[in-house]
């Protein structure tokens, strides 16, 4: 039981990766404190309006469109460096926020402003953080530091939930947004106490770094671009769970700011659940496994729409975090582990922009249904065509093994078992 368990945390036996680990678990609890308070605070300023909170999550995606150059500047610069002045970024506007909270003068355009700087910040950082994993670890070890980055997101964002809950009851948003704003600096703190020296960067591209050569690169690679196609649809419409799951906690539950925050803390402990179980991966994960978790993943996001009682819901809740990070970390591992060290960065750019910045669009389209058919309706398609896609890409796949089976030369003795 000890050496398993042992082999699950294996990445943690390098320094700057538990620096960046540690660092990272207290700035993202910190940010999903955030986006409790945020999303309360804007259903309070707009009574409850599903169309105000997807706008606000729409702001602050729609510059994730832009993160192809995010990861351009992650192939070409120290990413290090770049990850530092996006959390000092992030620590101001965060404290800005605190600060008009504070002084009772935030309006919902205070709001959208700070959704708007936050998406630039992470245009630049997402694609950075996720291609820094595999300068921090040695490339046998890259799954388990991804999927163990999985993990203590989910730690975060189990703990970040109940604790903004508490904080929300007690104290009010200003106090949230401003223990957010402090908990970047421990992620700066833990880059900067890293050892340069000990990182496996990757040799540089000749030549100026270019955004078309990580797309041409991926589209030529249907082993990546399957999967890519299947995280934008489910990105697109299953994966909004910033904006359904208060719709669900308010509208349909009827709970209470403490009450969201456990709600959101059940799904985050499936999401955990689901990043240990791919923690003992090793290897790149199949198109099969990748299909397959989407599936699962959109029959039990329509099952939360049809739930019957709020117990229920929060076990289906449970498994589809569960579903949600098994999903996306077979997609993460198979492009990752597939694409060409020196691209890395786009590849991993292009991954973060069809999963989160499909959301800005998936936000506006889920806020419209929710205002019209309700929290329910929202899972329930979101559910289903995250389905039915899985089910495309899984005869996609099938379809592109099917010509080496028919070009296969007949032996003797498959001619002599021919009936």
């Amino acid at each position: 039981m000890i050496a398993p368990l042992t082999y699950r945390f294996r990445a943690l036996r390098t320094r700057n990766f538990r620096l960046f680990a540690a660092g990272q678990i207290v700035s993202v609890a910190g940010t999903w404190m955030m986006v409790v308070a945020q999303d309360w605070l804007v259903l309070g300023l707009t009574g409850d309006s599903a169309v105000a909170l997807g706008t606000v999550t729409a702001l602050q995606f729609t510059p994730m469109l832009f993160t192809l150059y995010g990861g351009r500047l992650a192939d070409s610069h120290d990413k290090r460096t770049l990850l530092t002045a996006a959390n000092c970024v992030s620590a101001a506007l965060a404290l800005l926020l605190a600060l008009a909270v504070f002084a009772d003068a935030v309006a919902l355009w205070h709001i959208h402003l700070f959704a708007l700087g936050l998406g630039i910040v992470n245009a630049v950082e997402v694609p950075a953080r996720l291609a820094f994993i595999s300068e921090l670890v040695p490339p046998s070890v890259v799954p388990n530091a991804s999927a163990l980055s999985a993990a203590y997101f989910n730690v975060a964002r189990v703990l970040g939930p109940a604790l903004a809950g508490l904080l929300l009851t007690a104290f009010g948003t200003g106090w949230v947004m401003l223990v957010n704003a402090l908990s970047y600096l421990a992620t700066v703190t833990g880059l900067r106490l890293m050892r340069p020296a000990e990182l496996l960067r990757p040799p540089r591209e000749a030549g100026r770094a270019r955004v078309v050569d990580g797309l041409r690169h991926t589209l030529g690679r249907p082993d990546l671009a399957v999967p890519m196609a299947l995280v934008a649809v489910v990105g697109l419409f299953g994966l909004n769970f910033q904006l359904t799951l208060p719709l669900l906690a308010k509208t349909v539950l009827h709970t209470g700011a403490s009450s969201f925050g456990l709600l959101t803390t059940v799904f985050a402990a499936g999401s955990l659940l689901g990043a240990f179980a791919a923690s003992g991966r090793s290897s790149r994960p199949s198109a099969l496994l990748v299909t397959g978790a989407a599936i699962a993943f959109g029959l039990l996001e329509a099952a939360v729409g049809w739930a019957p009682s709020p117990t229920t819901a929060v076990v289906l809740l449970f498994l589809t975090g569960f579903a949600t990070i098994c999903f996306a970390q077979a997609a993460n591992h198979r492009v990752q582990l597939g694409s060409d060290p020196r691209y890395r960065g786009r590849v991993l750019a292009l991954y973060t922009l069809v999963m989160q910045g499909s959301t800005p669009l998936g936000a506006l389209c889920v806020g419209w249904l929710g205002d019209r058919w309700g929290a329910r309706a929202a899972f329930v398609v979101g559910g289903l065509v995250s389905l039915a896609a899985g089910l495309v890409a899984l005869a996609v796949d099938r379809e592109g093994r099917r010509p080496a089976t028919r070009a296969a030369p007949r032996t003797p003795a498959a001619e002599d078992a021919r009936p």
